[in-house]
C-alpha cells in the first residue's frame, strides 16, 4: 500500500529562504502570515490531508464516480464525508478575500497547502481547485451583484464551481465553439450547447455548482472574438441567496478516462439553461484567460504533487527491497542481498526525482509569490515586474512542471520493477493521474507555443529580458560574494547562455520560417524550465551554505540540499546544451514529409 508524508520541513525552508516571506510582512495579507500561523497551516494542513484525504485516494480511484439515471453523480465512498471536514475546517477559505468570508492569506501559503492536498488525493483536490478558478474570474469580471450572490458560498465551499470551455469539435481553438446564448429580454440568456471534459461538472459534494460557460450571442463573429462568458448555476439562486428551481443543465455522461477516476469529468448538456453575462459581451476570452492562467499554475502544482508522493514511495521501496549486490562488493554481507539503494541506476532515478521535486516546489511557491506581488506589491514597478515574470513563467511551470512530474512518476514506478505495474502497490495510479496534467488546460505543446509565440515578444520582450537580468544578477552576486556557490553559479551561467542563445536564434530565424519557432518551442520551454529551477537551486545552495557557516539548522538536511544541488548542476543542467542544439536544427526535417509518407513502407 502507498504512503504519504507532507514535506513540511522542505516547504518551510523554501518559504523562509527562497520566497522569504518575512520580507513581505508589510504587504496586505502578509501580516497575517506570521511564522506561527504559517507553521500551523503547514502542520495542520499536512495532518488533515494525510489522515482524511490520503486514505480515500486508492479506494476512490478503484471505485470512481457514478452517474445515475436522473443525471446525478455520486462521488466515491468517503469523499462526501472528507469534503464536509474540508469545509468545516476552513481549508477552502485560506486565500479568499475577507469581504467574501475568506482568511485573506497570501496565495503562496495556500499554494503550499494545495500541493499537499494534490499529493494526498489529486482527484479530490480538483473539486475545490476548479471552484477557486471560477471565483477568480467572478472577482475580476463579475458585477458586484454577481459577486455578492455567488462568491461567499463558493468561498466557504458550500457551493462548487467549474469552467466550461471545451466542446466536441474544439479544444485549443475556442473560436470553433457552437454553444449559443440567446437574450431572454430580462437581462438573462438561454444557454444551449454541449461541453465536454468538464472536471467536477456534476457531483454530490455541494448543494449547488456555479458553472462559468463560454458561448456566442446572436450576430457575434464566428471566431474567438465572438466569445462571451456566462454564469450558469446548476440550481437557480433567488435574490436572497436561497436555492430555487433546477436549471436546464445536466450531466449527459461521465468520461471513461485513464486516471483521476474519483473526479467527475462530465459531458455537460445545456438545454436553454438560464445564464447571465459576466463582464462585457464578446469579451469572454479575457475572462477565460483569468481562469486558464490560474488553472495552469494549479496544473503545474499537480505535476509536482503527484511526483512527490510517487517519489516518497519509491524511496521507501528502495530501502526495503533487496535485489542483487552492490557493484563495489556486498554492502551488507550478513544479508542474502543488498537493498535497491546500492544500485547506481536506481540512485539515478531517485536523485532525479529528488532534485526536480525540491526544485519545482521552490519554483511553484516562488511563482505563487509573484501572483501575490502582482496585486499587492508596494509600488507599480514591483507589481509590473511580478506580473511580467509570472506571465512569462506560467507556461513553463505548467509545461515543464508536468512533463517532469510524469517522468518522475514513471521513474518511481520503474524503481518497483514488476511490482510497480501491479495495482495494489498504487504506483500505476500515480502514473495514470500524472498523465492528464500534460494534456488539460492546454497541452504542453500549446504551453510551449504560448511561451515562444506570445510571451517572448510581449511588451517588446520586456518580461524575458527581466528574467535574464534577474538570473544573471544572482549568478554574478553568488560568484562575487560566495565562493561556496561559485561552481553551481558557473554551471547555471552556462545554462542561461544556452537559453539566451536559443532566444536569439528564434529572433534571427523565426521571421523567415515560423515553423522554426514551432519546431523548437518544446525544447525551449524545457531550457527555460531548467534555468528557472536552477535559479531556485542557486538560492537554496546559498541559504544552506549560510546556515551551515552560522552553525544553524539541521546539518543533515542542509548537507542533503547541497548534494542534491550538485546532482542538479552535473546531471540536469547540462541538458540545456543538447536542447539548444535541437532548436538550432530547425524545422526542415520535422516538416519535410508529406502526410501520406508517414505510413510509407
Amino acid at each position: 500500500m502507498p504512503q504519504y508524508t507532507p514535506p513540511v520541513r522542505d516547504t518551510r525552508f523554501i518559504l523562509d529562504h527562497v520566497v522569504q516571506l518575512d520580507k513581505h510582512a508589510n504587504l496586505p495579507g502578509f501580516a497575517n502570515a506570521t511564522p506561527d500561523v504559517v507553521n500551523a497551516v503547514l502542520e495542520e494542513g499536512g495532518k488533515f490531508v494525510a489522515e482524511v484525504l490520503f486514505p480515500v485516494n486508492l479506494s476512490g480511484d478503484q471505485q470512481g464516480c457514478t452517474r445515475h439515471a436522473d443525471g446525478s453523480v455520486t462521488t466515491p465512498d468517503g469523499f462526501k464525508e472528507a469534503y464536509k471536514q474540508f469545509v468545516e475546517s476552513g481549508w477552502a477559505t485560506l486565500a479568499a478575500p475577507e469581504e467574501f468570508g475568506g482568511q485573506a492569506m497570501p496565495h503562496v501559503v495556500s499554494t503550499a497547502f494545495e500541493e499537499y492536498m494534490i499529493s494526498a488525493n489529486m482527484a479530490f483536490a480538483m473539486y475545490p481547485g476548479l471552484t477557486h478558478g471560477a471565483i477568480a474570474a467572478l472577482l475580476a469580471k463579475g458585477s458586484q451583484a454577481q459577486k455578492e450572490l455567488y462568491v461567499p458560498k463558493m468561498v466557504s465551499g458550500e457551493w462548487g464551481g467549474t469552467m466550461n470551455l471545451t466542446e466536441p469539435q474544439c479544444g485549443t481553438d475556442l473560436g470553433l465553439i457552437k454553444t449559443k446564448a440567446e437574450p431572454q429580454g430580462d437581462g438573462s440568456y438561454a444557454i444551449t450547447g454541449t461541453k465536454i471534459f468538464i472536471s467536477s461538472g456534476e457531483h454530490d459534494l455541494t448543494s449547488n455548482i456555479i458553472h462559468l460557460v463560454l458561448a456566442k450571442t446572436p450576430g457575434a463573429p464566428d471566431s474567438s472574438k465572438g466569445i462571451s462568458l456566462f454564469v450558469v448555476p446548476k440550481v437557480l439562486v433567488n435574490d436572497d441567496g436561497s436555492l430555487g428551481d433546477r436549471n436546464g443543465v445536466t450531466c449527459g455522461s461521465i468520461e471513461h478516462k485513464m486516471g483521476i477516476h474519483a473526479n467527475s469529468t462530465c459531458v455537460m448538456n445545456y438545454d436553454g439553461a438560464t445564464g447571465w453575462l459576466v463582464g462585457e459581451e464578446m469579451k469572454g476570452l479575457a475572462a477565460m484567460f483569468i481562469m486558464m492562467n490560474a488553472a495552469r499554475l494549479g496544473v503545474g502544482l499537480q505535476g509536482l504533487g503527484v511526483a512527490e508522493t510517487a517519489y516518497q514511495n519509491a524511496v521507501a521501496y528502495a530501502g526495503d527491497r533487496r535485489q542483487g549486490r552492490a557493484l563495489t562488493g556486498a554492502a551488507e554481507p550478513a544479508e542474502k542481498a543488498d537493498t535497491l539503494f546500492v544500485h547506481p541506476d536506481v540512485r539515478r532515478m531517485l536523485m532525479e526525482a529528488k532534485a526536480l521535486t525540491e526544485g519545482l516546489r521552490a519554483l511553484c511557491l516562488w511563482g505563487a509569490l509573484q501572483v501575490d506581488l502582482a496585486h499587492k506589491a508596494a509600488t507599480e514597478e514591483e507589481r509590473e515586474m511580478a506580473d511580467d515574470l509570472i506571465g512569462l513563467l506560467t507556461p513553463v511551470i505548467k509545461g515543464y512542471g508536468t512533463d517532469k512530474g510524469y517522468d518522475i512518476a514513471t521513474s518511481a514506478q520503474q524503481v518497483y520493477g514488476g511490482h510497480g505495474y501491479i495495482a495494489e502497490w498504487g504506483m500505476e495510479q500515480y502514473v495514470r493521474d500524472a498523465r492528464i496534467a500534460m494534456i488539460y488546460e492546454g497541452t504542453n505543446g500549446v504551453q510551449a507555443m504560448d511561451l515562444v509565440g506570445r510571451k517572448l515578444a510581449q511588451k517588446g520582450g520586456r518580461a524575458v529580458q527581466a528574467f535574464f537580468k534577474l538570473v544573471a544578477g544572482e549568478i554574478a552576486d553568488a560568484k562575487a560574494q560566495d565562493e561556496a556557490t561559485a561552481e553551481f553559479a558557473g554551471r547555471l551561467e552556462k545554462a542561461l547562455g544556452d537559453l539566451q542563445a536559443s532566444t536569439m536564434w528564434f529572433m534571427a530565424n523565426g521571421m523567415q520560417n515560423p515553423n522554426h519557432v514551432g519546431a523548437g518551442a518544446h525544447s525551449y520551454m524545457h531550457i527555460m524550465g531548467i534555468v528557472a529551477t536552477g535559479l531556485m537551486w542557486l538560492r537554496m545552495v546559498r541559504a544552506a551554505n549560510a546556515l551551515l557557516a552560522a552553525g544553524e539548522g539541521d546539518a543533515k538536511f542542509l548537507g542533503a540540499k547541497l548534494v542534491t544541488a550538485r546532482f542538479y548542476a552535473e546531471r540536469i543542467m547540462p541538458d540545456t546544451g543538447a536542447l539548444r542544439r535541437k532548436i538550432e536544427g530547425g524545422a526542415d526535417a520535422i516538416m519535410a514529409l508529406d502526410p501520406e509518407m508517414f505510413l510509407a513502407a
